[in-house]
């Protein structure tokens, strides 16, 4: 599950346990709650959010287990996580994850989908793990390496090398802003990051609108949004 802190203006989203924060639908409505609540506080027009977790994992990306058990969960989970994708991205705040473990997968597509990526050189990686798996890649997240990751060599080695990243690697790629040496450190440089764009910026609502222009392409495949720039994001809060 996750839990929610807020200290000034900075909202922290923890995925919590030592687990390996797999995305079942449990989770995603979790996260995708908890996203809703910081949605609807008052000052969150002003505010800034963290994500990170407790444990080896950021998140080790869909239960796959889970999904063995029922092939409908696949598709359930898929489009909770486009969902969640989609509140990241209209929220009316900058975001920021602290990636304090491994993010594969639909998890390394999690921690892509914030504004910034913070990450520990002590252990962990992003990997999109699909190509050693045998598991076909969704198009939606295609739209969303191709938001992301801008170098074509780097998008190559990352999808169809499943290269294991570390935070110094991510940074010469141009994936991760920032490594630093431990977990806590991490998290550290997030809160110092997000109190300076606290400091120096304007109002959240603008800033949502130009991040979902920005990556209408992620949008278009997540909640269909038109080509007017309207989509379906005020109404993330239902349930799928």
């Amino acid at each position: 599950m996750c839990s929610l802190e807020k200290h000034g203006r900075l909202f922290i989203l923890k995925l919590t346990g030592d687990g390996e924060h797999r995305l079942n639908p449990t989770l995603l409505d979790s996260i995708r709650s908890t996203i809703n609540k910081i949605r609807s506080d008052q000052s969150s027009s002003q505010s800034v959010l963290i994500t990170t977790s407790d444990g080896k994992f950021f998140s080790n990306g869909y239960d796959l287990a889970l999904a063995e058990t029922n092939p409908s969960l696949s598709v359930l989970m898929d489009a909770k996580l486009r969902s969640l994708v989609a509140d990241l991205i209209s929220i009316p705040m900058p975001t920021i994850a602290a990636v304090t473990g491994h993010a594969s997968a639909a998890g390394c597509i999690l921690a892509m989908s914030h504004d910034y990526v913070l990450m520990r050189r002590d252990r962990g990686f992003l990997y999109m793990s699909e190509l050693d798996i045998e598991l076909k890649v969704p198009a939606w997240f295609m739209a969303v390496i191709r938001a992301k990751i801008g170098s074509p060599a780097a998008r190559r080695d990352v999808m169809l090398t499943a290269a294991k990243v570390t935070a110094e690697k991510g940074v010469e790629m141009g994936i991760v802003d920032s490594a630093y040496g431990n977990a806590a450190e991490t998290v550290e440089a997030a809160v110092r990051l997000g109190e300076e764009i606290v400091m120096r910026r304007g109002g959240g609502h603008v800033y949502g609108k130009m991040r979902e222009t920005l990556l209408r392409e992620v949008l278009v495949h997540t909640i269909g949004f038109d080509e007017t720039g309207s989509s379906g994001v005020q109404n993330t809060g239902s349930k799928l």
